[in-house]
């Protein structure tokens, strides 16, 4: 397992949980609405009450990464995310789903944060942009997957059994996890676990100028996609007709573009540096969303939907690699911290987004498209402002950090 191979597939499929446990119980919202006669905004918080869990759960897990090393947060909070997610299959209310949700969201906050610093543990430059390509070209298959998956188990069984297979799945990585990964922060270059400690290299990451406008920039761009996780199945299923089968195909073709461009940005990172990779993936996603918003405005129908999502959705392939490569070569010295602070802002923007689609109705488009596109727009003004003057990683810059 310590081939990069081997690395980059059992990461990829770490980081797919998160994403897996979002897209795989969207073609179930009207159903559990249905079940539990809840409003729209009411079903959707167990999807805000997730997000919030995982940025949370980030803060925590980071840190400790720091302090104890990569392996003994990570299997702690995937045995703990198996365990809730049993739970949630028999959830009596959607408050109570929305309470068990934010403890998931707890439990698989260590995946998303511990991948990430175990990257940078191992490498840097251009070797750490192509390896975070590569983990999010095989993190990018967990969207495209989880609505197929999703609306399949409803085929044979009700929204419940949706949580029960994710439980299955945490299982099996759990195992995977405890027999293959590596420890790749050795002693000597663990940090001390206290507070104050703690609190300070918080406070140095969030002073630094470059690192937020980075963090910022991927925050709104990933917010984006989540005001359309958060409408897509009330939008494409009650707006345009789609049945859940239908939404699943279409949603899973959308998440497909994040592997494709995903791919492209494999191909390109060394020939275009990661700085300008980004700034490609940020006017492409502000052109979608603004693509979005005039159709929205026009009352355009699907066809004329489709592509602009296509554009937004595909920019992530682009954005999230290189922006985390740039924020996290910043500090090596706190990889778990920074990994954490980064998906912090990351979520817990999606979860403020996310409500915002189901406040305003779902009788129209416009509130998710109008979401979109100001997201990406302030991705946009992010990068250029408080990024401003920063060379990025050159050519130059050490590839390798030896494995412990």
């Amino acid at each position: 397992m310590r081939s990069r191979a081997g690395l980059i597939g059992l990461l990829g499929v770490l980081c797919c949980l998160g994403p897996l446990s979002v897209d795989a119980y969207l073609p179930a919202f009207p159903a559990i609405a249905a079940e539990f006669g809840a409003g729209e905004s009411e079903v959707q918080l167990s999807l805000t009450t997730f997000i919030v869990g995982m940025a949370v759960g980030q803060l925590v897990v980071g840190p400790l990464s720091d302090s104890w090393g990569r392996r003994k947060p990570l299997l702690i909070g995937i045995a703990g995310y198996v365990v809730v997610s049993l739970v949630c299959a028999f959830a009596p209310s959607v408050l109570a789903l929305s309470g068990l949700r934010l403890a998931q969201g707890l439990g698989v906050a260590s995946g998303f944060v511990i991948a990430m610093a175990v990257a940078r543990d191992l490498f840097s430059g251009l070797a750490m942009a192509r390896f975070m390509s590569l983990l999010m070209l095989v993190n990018g298959m967990g969207p495209i997957v989880a609505p197929v998956l999703g609306g399949q188990v409803l085929r044979f069984a009700s929204w419940r059994g949706t949580f029960v297979v994710l439980a299955v799945f945490g299982v099996l990585l759990l195992v995977a996890l405890a027999a293959w990964l590596p420890e790749t922060l050795p002693a000597e270059r663990r940090r001390p676990a206290n507070v104050p400690g703690t609190l300070r290299v918080f406070r140095g990451l969030l002073a630094d100028r470059v690192f937020l406008g980075y963090a910022l920039a991927s925050a709104f761009a990933l917010g984006s996609l989540f005001g359309y996780v958060a409408g897509a199945s009330f939008v494409l299923q009650g707006v345009f007709g789609l049945t859940p089968q239908q939404f699943s195909l279409v949603f899973g073709a959308n998440s497909a573009a994040i592997f494709l461009s995903g791919a492209v940005n494999t191909w390109l990172t060394g020939r275009i540096m990661p700085r300008g990779l980004l700034r490609i993936g940020l006017v492409a996603a502000v052109a979608g969303g603004l693509g979005l918003l005039a159709v929205g405005l026009a009352g355009g129908g699907l066809p004329y939907f489709l592509p602009p999502l296509f554009v937004v959705t595909a920019s992530v392939g682009l954005l999230l690699p290189n922006a985390a490569t740039l924020a996290m070569s910043r500090h090596p010295e706190a990889a778990g911290s920074a990994s954490s602070v980064l998906g912090v802002t990351q979520f817990v923007t999606g979860g403020l987004l996310a409500p915002l689609v189901g406040a305003a109705g779902s009788a129209s488009v416009l509130p998710m498209t109008a979401v979109m596109a100001a997201a990406t727009a302030v991705a946009l003004l992010s990068f250029a402002v408080l990024t401003r003057g920063d060379a990025g990683i050159t050519a130059h810059e050490p590839e390798e950090v030896p494995v412990p």
